[in-house]
C-alpha cells in the first residue's frame, strides 16, 4: 500500500465518510482497505470543504426556495392580468 495512488474523489468520499457520516477514521480505513494514516491526511486536506459544502447547500436551498417563491408570485401576478382585463371589459 505505500506506492498505491488513490484518485481525488476515491478521497473526497473516504473524508466524507469521517466528517459527514460520522464514521471513525480508523473504521473508514479498514472498511477501505487504506492506511490509517493516509485516511487522517485526507481528512486534514480536503475536511475543511465540510464547511465549503455546508454554504454550498445552504445556498442551493435558498436558490430552490426563490425559484419556487418567483413561480408563485408570477402566476399570481398572471391571474391579477387576466382579471383587470376581464374587469375593464365588463365595465365597458
Amino acid at each position: 500500500m505505500s506506492d498505491k495512488r488513490y484518485p481525488e474523489e476515491f478521497k473526497i468520499e473516504a473524508v466524507k465518510q469521517v466528517t459527514e457520516r460520522g464514521y471513525s477514521s480508523a473504521e473508514v480505513a479498514r472498511r477501505l482497505g487504506v492506511n490509517p494514516n493516509s485516511i487522517y491526511n485526507w481528512v486534514k486536506k480536503y475536511g475543511s470543504g465540510k464547511k465549503h459544502a455546508t454554504e454550498l447547500d445552504k445556498q442551493v436551498e435558498e436558490n430552490r426556495r426563490l425559484r419556487a417563491e418567483l413561480k408563485r408570485v408570477t402566476e399570481e401576478r398572471d391571474i391579477l392580468k387576466k382579471a383587470t382585463a376581464y374587469f375593464a371589459k365588463e365595465s365597458q
